[in-house]
């Protein structure tokens, strides 16, 4: 199709939607409310809306007091039976789509339910929002003038009771309609290969041959696969392959620690890089301007939005605020109420809000992932600040690291213990560890306090990780591809113990 013609239909789309677009930049929390009360409705006659009588309830106050905050555990007993074809439990019309998520590498999988309202009006409708703000801000954009190369960890979807599950992108691929196949690359049998190994051999074949425009999927896969690119043709960065290559359409985890790897294969200082921030559980955020490290929240997706702050979470302190009340700068795990039917449910990730007017946010971390064993209150956000930082200053490249606390014994003070696999190492490991520890004092103040003449914490404990550590500690546990991702902080020892016993330390 002829890109005048293109850019034409895309003009259309993006003036009729950003007047909705403008509606919940102008009228925030009205439209919240107005969200809130329809997904009341539709589901006032479920078994769910009926224990709590959703048919009563005119206003979020009510709803936050009769309305418990919930976890998957607490929901999954009605997630089975509905896994099973029972109907109208928690949502009002048959739900046939079930995600199935570790949201780490846990062995326990979760299956989020998918609605087809949540497909339509949630996961598809943000897909045309980023194509949308793109062209928005990119008029001379020659993204359809090829191939969109996605890479999702997609496997085979599987059907029991009449119900179907499968990862995510699966679902989202299957669902598609017939000519969204002819903007990407590879073809939807290649996407859905199950053994991931295989699939990123036969994705390179076939990309190689195409007019890519544009690359969408999770940054640390996405680099295995481009460095594979490299490898396979024998050229000296990407344009050399796809000379009409873009932008990268990224999320699923923190680009912090790989954007310095992008540029040297990417590097033209036109090339853009668009954040996204979705999940199992629904489409939040999509950046909404060129070079920014900002996420628009977007509020009528059919997901309502609330915020427990992390310094009362999980204390008997723990309160829990709408939309309207949230700060700039602080530091809040995520409530949601969904078109899928999840009520009040904590999806376990933590954000900061950059601005109120509109609402814009940075993701970072998971409620699980920080250490907060001596009152340090570590972050990942801290921790790839830090790291960027010192791989600058050492001119180091990082693969993948995970973190976790040395417990204090007798008179011992604790300690942070990291495993790196450098992909560079740096050529004096033992100034990279003062600096990485000087960086980690200078963004987290908590911590700085703490390591303060060595009062609580003494320096971190630092180990370079083989090659290849941490790809194999994944397809050890059948963990290779797409969303699954490396634990980057952790209370516990566990997965650090394990990447140590593998490393041979």
């Amino acid at each position: 199709m002829p890109i005048p013609i293109v850019n034409s239909i895309a003009s259309w789309f993006l003036k009729k939607r950003f007047h909705q677009i403008e509606l919940f930049l102008k009228y925030p929390c009205e439209v919240q409310e107005e969200l809130l009360q329809n997904l009341l409705f539709k589901a006032k006659n479920t078994e769910i809306g009926k224990e709590y009588d959703f048919e009563s309830i005119s206003s979020y106050r009510e709803f936050a007091n009769r309305v418990p905050i919930s976890t998957y555990e607490e929901n999954e007993a009605r997630i089975e039976r509905a896994r099973r074809g029972e109907s109208n439990i928690f949502w009002p019309k048959p739900i046939k789509w079930f995600a199935k998520s570790s949201g780490t590498t846990n062995s326990k999988s979760k299956f989020i339910p998918v609605s087809q309202e949540s497909l339509e009006d949630c996961h598809y409708a943000a897909s045309k929002d980023l194509l949308c703000m793109y062209f928005s801000n990119n008029p001379d954009s020659q993204l359809f003038v090829g191939k969109g190369l996605r890479l999702g960890g997609s496997k085979e979807l599987y059907e029991e009771n009449g119900t179907v599950f499968g990862d995510l992108s699966a679902i989202l691929i299957d669902n598609m309609p017939f000519w969204a196949e002819f903007s990407s690359t590879p073809k939807n049998e290649i996407s859905l290969m199950g053994d991931w190994e295989t699939k990123m051999q036969a994705i390179v074949n076939e990309t190689i041959k195409e007019n890519v425009t544009s690359l969408a999927g999770v940054p640390s896969w996405m680099l295995v696969l481009l460095n594979n690119v490299m490898e396979t043709t024998g050229r000296e960065n990407l344009f050399e392959i796809w000379p009409n290559l873009e932008v990268y359409f990224h999320g699923g985890v923190s680009f912090e620690p790989y954007i310095d790897q992008y540029k040297r294969l990417l590097p033209r200082d036109n090339f853009k890089y668009y954040e996204i921030y979705n999940a199992s559980e629904g489409f939040f955020a999509i950046q909404d301007r060129n070079h920014s490290n900002e996420l628009l929240l977007m509020l009528d997706y059919g997901i309502f939005y609330e915020f427990i702050p992390m310094e009362t979470f999980g204390t008997a302190e723990q309160k829990v605020i709408p939309l309207s009340e949230v700060e700039e700068g602080k530091n809040y795990a995520i409530v949601i109420t969904t078109n899928a039917g999840l009520w009040r449910y904590k999806i376990g990730d933590t954000i900061r809000f950059t601005s109120v007017k509109p609402y814009r946010i940075r993701v970072t971390g998971r409620t699980k992932h920080h250490i907060n064993v001596f009152g340090e209150e570590l972050i990942i956000e801290n921790a790839e600040a830090a790291l960027r930082k010192v791989s600058k200053l050492t001119q180091t490249e990082i693969v993948d690291y995970t973190v976790a606390p040395i417990f204090m014994e007798g008179n011992q003070k604790g300690a942070h213990e990291w495993i790196i696999e450098f992909k560079q190492p740096p050529a004096d490991f033992e100034s990279f560890s003062t600096l990485l520890d000087q960086s980690l004092q200078e963004v987290n103040s908590d911590y700085e306090a703490k390591r303060y003449n060595n009062t609580t914490l003494n320096a971190p404990r630092i180990h370079f990780g083989r090659k290849r550590l941490f790809y194999d500690w994944l397809k050890q546990r059948d963990k290779l591809g797409g969303q699954h991702k490396v634990p980057r902080l952790s209370n516990s020892r566990e997965y650090l113990e394990e990447l140590l016993s593998l490393n041979g330390i």
